[in-house]
């Protein structure tokens, strides 16, 4: 059985979500109105995972959480509107150690609560075996990364770096749960004059991927940018497919470009990292890619970066060690398709051996 907390301080939204994990059969479920409850529930019941609404009376989401991680550490998964201000306060609750979130659906709820109910029950029981990410990492990471010397700044590497018809390879990142952790721990720890492009397909929603990226490019010496429209890739930028959708690259007579796509129906998670993958090898000589595998459940790009590695491309895998949940980068190895298996705060390194 699975111990469940359901944190709402909606009557109704309560009832819906217990009615879901109660027809499933192994969940044991409790529940709590507002971050004072949840607290003392934690406490007393000691669930295995927590849902926890962000805006909720007396003590907020946020509140709650940090007492949560700082003492009793569990895995939380998030109930978010989609809001601008909701994608804001998840990002900081990821950072705050939240394992994954999921989006509250538009709409009244008790009609359209079952179009996240799936995805809701999926993110639960991933929770439940999901590794927790060591509070402020990335930012104890990027300290140490400091002590080695001082990057290059962003004006400076403007000149340094190739023109955009010199970039002649890319590094594909794909991730999904406990993404924004793991990207803040590659990102920032890239020079500004990194010679390749970098394009990632972070599963997350599309008014979650813009926040996602700017938040990144504040903390990191590269640019780091949301692809809305097509765009050419140039070094020393990061590019974050947007989300909902999906990302090509291609080749224009100007240089490679990222297109952003409709999400494919034959492909589960969007945006789909074995698309983007594919679509890659199509254009650029595989001698000249690299793959990273990151944290995620499932497998998505699992496939197409073991064919990456099978033409020559390199890849990495993300290690179970660091991974929040080890289910991409797993399948990866599985199918013989990781070059190099790493935890996240040795990947940047990697990237920058590889591609000097």
């Amino acid at each position: 059985m699975i111990k469940l907390l359901i944190v709402d301080d909606s009557a109704l939204m309560r009832r819906h979500m217990g009615r879901i994990f109660g027809a499933e059969g192994d969940f044991e479920i409790t529940f709590a109105r507002n971050g004072a409850e949840a607290l003392a529930a934690v406490r007393d019941q000691q669930p295995d995972v927590v849902t926890l609404d962000v805006n909720m009376p007396e003590m907020d989401g946020l509140t709650c959480l940090s007492h949560i991680m700082t003492e009793s550490p569990r895995p939380v998964v998030m109930v978010s509107s989609l809001t601008s201000k909701g994608a804001l306060a998840t990002l900081e609750a990821l950072e705050l150690g939240a394992v994954d979130f999921i989006p509250k659906p538009d709409g009244t709820v008790s009609l359209t609560i079952d179009t996240i109910e799936r995805e809701l029950v999926a993110k639960v029981r991933a929770a439940a075996k999901a590794r927790l990410r060591t509070r402020n990492l990335a930012q104890r990471i990027r300290r140490q990364h400091a002590d080695l010397g001082p990057p290059r700044p962003r004006a400076a590497a403007a000149a340094a770096a190739p023109a955009p018809a010199a970039v002649n390879g890319l590094v594909l990142i794909g991730v999904s749960t406990g993404g924004p952790g793991a990207l803040d721990c590659i990102l920032p720890l890239l020079p500004a004059d990194f010679r390749w492009p970098v394009v990632i397909c972070q599963h997350m929603p599309a008014n979650f991927t813009g926040v996602l990226a700017r938040r990144l490019n504040g903390a990191s010496a590269i640019t780091v940018e949301e692809v809305e429209s097509p765009t050419l890739l140039r070094a020393g930028t990061a590019y974050i497919a947007r989300g909902d959708a999906d990302l090509l690259i291609a080749r224009r007579p100007n240089g490679l470009t990222a297109l952003p796509a409709p999400a494919s129906p034959s492909h589960i998670w969007h945006p789909s990292v074995d698309r983007m993958v594919e679509s890659a090898l199509e254009v650029v000589d595989p001698a000249r890619l690299i793959g990273v595998l990151l944290t995620g459940m499932g497998n998505d790009g699992a496939a197409a970066m073991t064919a990456l590695r099978d033409r020559r491309g390199r890849t990495i895998a993300e290690s179970e060690e660091t991974a929040v949940v080890w289910g991409m980068p797993q399948d990866l190895i599985r199918r013989g398709g990781a070059d190099v298996v790493l935890p996240v705060h040795r990947v940047a390194e990697q990237l920058e051996k590889w591609v000097r």
